[in-house]
């Protein structure tokens, strides 16, 4: 069948969850994939005879100190936009004349929503994020952000409306509370699950942020072996600092350093937090400050005993995490996945499916 695969470009988890699902489809399918973002330049690279790529223009989010920024976040697209919807609208013509799509898959992406209820096309929706809208989370879960709850779960409702079904992934399980919603394993990269969990003593630390200044004297004092990425992103090699260890990033290495670490101290996105818990390493969430997804998945990482979660990284935060790691260890030897198997097996199934009662 001619699949239309939209793809949210703010982050690059998307991005990299997709590439996974797209080599599964174009086994069999031809797949055209719209994208904005830097998604696009990463997906771009996957091109083939069954897999087009086209960008499009996408809503973006600007951080600044850990942080969302609402105002400039609105201003840039705003401005964003005068130059982006034209291009939207020729790609929006051009698929609909050249490629006719049977059925679209979106992670997150609203044009390729609106593209098929324009078509009558049924939507198949494959991301983590609808987990806000579908799922009933319990009220100690949402105490203190209760207006940000209600904020993006209309906004997430609205991103991805009416689809045929609903496969969200999740290393943890609320009750699902509407129909055609089912929950599933995180999407793994091959990288990932080719790595194998070994013994170190040394923590992952991933921060972009430099507005915290006692940060870097608090992993010092630590005496812990720090392995640290984002902070020095001009870096061409390792710099050391006492028990601090400033890397550029690199995926083989990345990988490795987080296989072996004794525990991960990062934001909350659901990408790395899906590969910790995959690979057994404990977890120290700081999430994005108004970033109300981040937030979820910070707290059900410490109530599933997979970490802590903590609204800013301090030195006694830091110490209650190293001393809890043992116990967050035994907690993540009881979680197993299979692979991605769940999630495509269930894919194929939602395929088939959607496009024999359209037909």
């Amino acid at each position: 069948m001619k699949i239309l695969y939209g793809v949210v470009g703010e982050g690059m988890g998307h991005a990299m969850r997709s590439r996974v699902v797209l080599d599964h489809l174009t086994k069999r399918h031809d797949v055209q994939v719209v994208v904005s973002g830097r998604a696009y330049d990463y997906l771009k690279q996957r091109a083939s005879e069954h897999l087009a790529v086209r960008k499009i223009w996408g809503y973006t989010i600007v951080y600044e100190d850990n942080e969302v920024q609402k105002w400039r976040t609105l201003g840039r697209n705003l401005k964003g936009a005068v130059k982006g919807w034209p291009e939207n609208i020729r790609a929006y013509v051009e698929i609909a004349d050249q490629f006719e799509p049977d059925v679209v898959i979106s992670d997150f992406e609203t044009w390729s929503t609106l593209f098929a209820q324009r078509h009558g096309l049924p939507v198949i929706s494959v991301d983590n994020m609808q987990i806000i809208n579908r799922c009933a989370h319990a009220p100690e879960l949402l105490a203190g952000v209760e207006d940000e709850f209600r904020l993006t779960n209309a906004i997430v409702k609205a991103k991805v409306a009416g689809a045929f079904h609903y496969h969200i992934t999740t290393f943890f399980y609320p009750p699902t509370r509407k129909e055609r919603t089912t929950l599933h394993p995180p999407i793994l990269r091959p990288e990932i699950l080719a790595a194998r969990p070994g013994p170190g003593d040394h923590l992952l630390v991933y921060q972009t942020s430099t507005s915290n200044p006692q940060l870097l004297d608090e992993l010092h004092k630590s005496g812990r072996a720090c392995r640290i990425y984002g902070l020095r992103r001009d870096l061409k090699e390792d710099v050391v600092d006492g028990n601090l260890r400033f890397r550029p990033f690199g995926e083989a290495g990345f990988i490795d350093d987080l296989r072996t670490a004794a525990g991960v101290v990062a934001s909350a996105g659901f990408t790395l937090m899906g590969e910790a818990v995959f690979l057994g390493r404990p977890m120290l969430a700081v999430p994005v400050k108004q970033q109300f997804e981040q937030i979820l998945n910070a707290r059900y990482l410490e109530r599933e005993g997979y970490g802590l979660a903590a609204d800013e990284l301090d030195g006694p935060t830091l110490g209650r995490f190293i001393e809890g790691l043992p116990t967050f260890e035994r907690a993540l030897a009881g979680y197993s996945q299979d692979g991605n198997t769940d999630l495509l097996r269930a894919l194929d199934d939602s395929l088939a499916r959607a496009t024999a009662r359209a037909s």
